[in-house]
């Protein structure tokens, strides 16, 4: 399938309607079949400049300077990635290879990663970044949210943060990754840095500040002063809560109105009701659960108990070498208890929310005109057919780029 643009579009030269869509998945249940995702069948799209201006059914569709005909294939929104880490050099090959062989290896980890980060230069670090946006964008992701958390000294993570925001946005403060091995016999002093002067040199950089709250990382009262100092300087929370184990990160993320808590894996029935009785998004990254062979979040747990899920690919070195949402869509279907629906809604939607946006993540008048066609007639195939590249077309700000 492919599309038969009948007059060359290109954006600023008038409005464009993408017509002949098998199923236009909306995500306002006030369209549509009026559920969550506002599928419309036999669908059209008018989109002008960056927003989209009208959906509909094909046979409604008003007049406009351009046409685009979708061959029969299904659109949803652009995925919302709202949790990576991409700012970084090398790779743990070896690490993974002996995980997955059941072989001991004996590997710095996250540390390993410091290391070849702070050899890097600029021009690396960025070029590794282009390179997994690249790869990205072609499987449908339209926005992303990336953190630093790979360089643990000042200028390291400055410089992180400075690279990653000429692409998005989107950027997060993660000093708080681990305690940076500089500092492994005084973590007290590595929390005073990390919510002093490296603050101070990186906030400008930033919109979010992040922590990894775990044992072996930063405890709930460092997490919470690292936050707290965060908020101060203007960055919003987020947290990576309850991965390894049950712990305070979920709590603090709630009691701090954190835009989202990552991982949740390890959720207690109070976890579960402060999600649900909160702002706060449980965004869950299927990729590490692949990639370490640990038990999967209980996702539909979460969504029964009426919390908002974000899915999102957590694209690192270490844990979850994958930049693909819709490998971690047939993941959550497969392993997480979602619905294809639930699944694509917590991809697009989800992620929006986890970030605190309301002009991505649906395809509504008014909002960016980020879009993805598959080469299928409907959105399940995105975990019906697990690993088969569907996306076949991405627009993004109303403008083709795949």
């Amino acid at each position: 399938m492919s599309s038969t643009v009948t007059t060359a579009h290109t954006a600023g030269t008038g409005s464009t309607v993408i017509t002949n869509i098998a199923g236009l998945v909306t995500n306002s249940p006030s369209l549509g079949d009026g559920t969550p995702l506002g599928l419309i069948q036999d669908a059209a799209v008018v989109v002008d400049g960056d927003r989209v201006a009208w959906i509909g059914e094909s046979s409604k569709a008003p007049a406009t300077d351009n046409r685009v005909d979708a061959g029969g294939r299904a659109v949803i929104p652009g995925f919302v990635d709202s949790h990576s880490h991409l700012v970084f050099a090398g790779d743990r090959t070896q690490e993974f290879n002996a995980r997955m062989s059941g072989r001991s290896y004996t590997a710095g980890g996250i540390r390993t990663t410091v290391a070849a980060t702070r050899a890097a230069s600029d021009a690396d670090l960025e070029a590794n970044l282009t390179r997994y946006l690249d790869e990205a964008l072609r499987q449908g992701t339209t926005t992303f949210e990336t953190k630093s958390g790979y360089g643990l000294t000042v200028e390291d993570e400055a410089r992180a943060l400075r690279i990653a925001s000429a692409h998005t946005d989107e950027v997060t403060y993660l000093g708080a990754h681990i305690v940076s091995p500089d500092y492994a016999d005084d973590p007290a002093g590595y929390v005073a840095l990390v919510t002093g002067e490296m603050l101070d040199a990186c906030a400008p950089h930033a919109r979010w500040i992040d922590v990894f709250c775990e044992k072996g990382a930063f405890d709930g009262d460092q997490a919470r002063a690292i936050l707290t100092a965060g908020r101060a300087k203007g960055l919003h929370p987020r947290v990576h809560a309850n991965q390894l184990s049950y712990g305070p990160g979920v709590q603090l993320a709630v009691e701090l109105d954190a835009a989202s808590a990552d991982h949740c894996t390890h959720l207690t029935d109070a976890d579960v009701d402060a999600l649900a009785s909160g702002r706060t998004v449980a965004t869950l990254l299927p990729g590490a659960e692949f990639s370490t062979r640990a038990e999967w979040p209980n996702a539909r747990r979460l969504l029964d108990a009426g919390a908002t899920v974000a899915l999102s690919t957590d694209c690192n070195p270490g844990s979850s070498f994958t930049s693909s949402v819709p490998f971690c869509i047939a993941l959550a279907v497969r392993d997480m208890g979602m619905t294809p629906d639930e699944a694509l809604w917590s991809a697009t939607a989800g992620g929006a929310a986890a970030l605190r946006r309301d002009d991505i993540g649906h395809l509504t008048p008014g909002a960016y005109a980020d879009l993805a066609f598959l080469d299928a007639p409907s959105h399940v195939h995105l975990a019906y057919r697990p690993g088969v590249p569907l996306v076949s077309e991405v627009w993004r700000r109303g403008r083709r780029v795949r």
